[in-house]
């Protein structure tokens, strides 16, 4: 590479950034004052986030085509997660955060990810100490945003993987799970309550609980407090395939709580991705629903037309989804590969970043697609259920869970549908 090319490559890799910090800074519309997402709401983009950070590493190495690819995600919306910390070291930077988004005119968006026992102490393990001292954190937290505009995503995985999901001995009494959905409940209403924040309450995603079951644990978490829920977070599946599901749980919710009189408190009657009794059942290939193959989920489509017809648009909740890393969808390993857990959802190999982050979805119920997994954070040391420390579609062991990864970020920006440019 001559040093001219170099000069120029740098120019543009600079200019590129420096229009990403402007970016921030650009009057917008603010969010409503009711702390609702509308089409009009723009979300605010870190200048001094970690793509920002690693395009001007690249551009040192002298590698101008993965700056200019980290140049280009920094100019996106992503979330900050905040994962751990004291009751007043939460508040002071999510004060920081809110103030700086607001005085660029932009929603930031939030993840608040602390509660007890979190993630089955795996990959992500950790968590406040106790329910007191988590809702001392979240109270701290809702303090930082004060009266400024914020969306929040509450606990991923925390609701779709309850104490009593982590095996038979964490929670033989129900205790555990009790006071996680109080938890879950308490901190929606909390967040809630602060005049200009949006709350959704993270509900999994299409391939993991069935939607009677999702919709029941939305509903015993007090998702009816906040905005709605989340879905895909730290995951690869198809956005309209989530889209799908989450107008089902949203349909289920309103079939048990307002449908009629025999659906009451039955959620655990809807259709969803796995079954529904309106298909045939016959064994006959398509007569049965499939989570495989959306083809049958007519089948789930035909028992809601049915059993709960066209519920009030305005009685229905709503959702957000991550596109972070769902461009290319979700990861099937090759067949027989591995004996034991695949683990299809950590750190996929070949994947890339989805639809850009925007609350101008024109789908009715999904308030916006949102990059709440920051892309290039690794998801944990992944091993495929081999036994040992190596991730063997990488060749390496991986970096801890939210521990940056250039060359994931890296491979997600060139692997981008649809194609990677610049927030204008």
């Amino acid at each position: 590479m001559t040093a001219r090319s170099l000069r120029r490559g740098t120019a543009a890799v600079l200019a590129a950034l420096a229009a990403c910090a402007a970016l921030t800074a650009t009057p917008a519309q603010a969010a409503p004052a009711r702390g609702e997402l509308t089409p009009a709401t723009k979300f605010y983009a870190d200048p001094h986030g970690k793509a920002a950070e690693q395009a001007l590493v690249d551009l040192r190495d002298g590698d101008l085509r993965n700056a200019a690819n980290m140049a280009r995600l920094a100019s996106w919306p992503q979330a900050t997660w905040f994962t751990e910390g004291t009751p007043e070291e939460v508040r002071g930077k999510v004060g920081t955060l809110v103030r700086r988004a607001g005085a660029a005119h932009r929603t930031p968006v939030l993840v608040a990810y602390n509660v007890p026992g979190r993630d089955c102490s795996q990959y992500s393990s950790g968590g406040a100490a106790s329910s007191a001292a988590y809702r001392q954190w979240i109270d701290a937290f809702a303090a930082g945003i004060g009266d400024r505009a914020a969306a929040v995503v509450v606990e991923p995985d925390g609701l779709a993987l309850l104490p009593r999901d982590c095996g038979p001995a964490t929670d033989p009494t129900g205790e555990l799970t009790a006071t996680r959905l109080a938890d879950l409940a308490y901190a929606v209403k909390t967040l809630k309550a602060r005049p200009r924040t949006a709350v959704y309450l993270d509900a999994g995603n299409v391939q993991w609980r069935a939607v009677g079951d999702m919709a029941q644990r939305l509903l015993d978490a007090g998702v009816r407090q906040g905005d709605g829920f989340s879905l895909n977070v730290s995951n690869m599946h198809p956005t309209d395939h989530n889209a799908r599901y989450g107008t089902w749980v949203a349909k289920c919710m309103w079939f048990a709580t307002e449908g009629p009189e025999w659906a009451r408190g039955h959620a655990d009657c809807c259709a969803g991705q796995y079954y529904s009794s309106a298909a045939p059942n016959d064994g006959t290939p398509g007569n049965s629903v499939s989570s495989a193959d959306p083809a049958t989920w007519r089948w789930t489509d035909a028992w809601y037309d049915q059993n709960a017809g066209t519920p009030p648009a305005d009685e229905l909740s709503h959702f957000v989804i991550d596109t972070s890393r769902n461009g290319r969808g979700a990861w099937t390993p090759e067949p027989g590969k591995y004996s034991g857990d695949p683990e299809p959802w950590c750190n996929a190999p070949g994947r890339g970043l989805g639809p850009r982050p925007t609350a101008d979805t024109g789908v009715p119920l999904v308030d916006a697609y949102l990059w709440i997994k920051v892309p290039g954070e690794s998801d944990g040391s992944c091993t495929r259920g081999t036994g040992g420390t190596v991730d063997p579609e990488y060749g390496i062991v991986d970096p801890p869970a939210g521990a940056w990864w250039p060359d994931q970020a890296h491979a997600l920006a060139r692997n981008a549908v649809p194609r990677l440019t610049f927030n204008h």
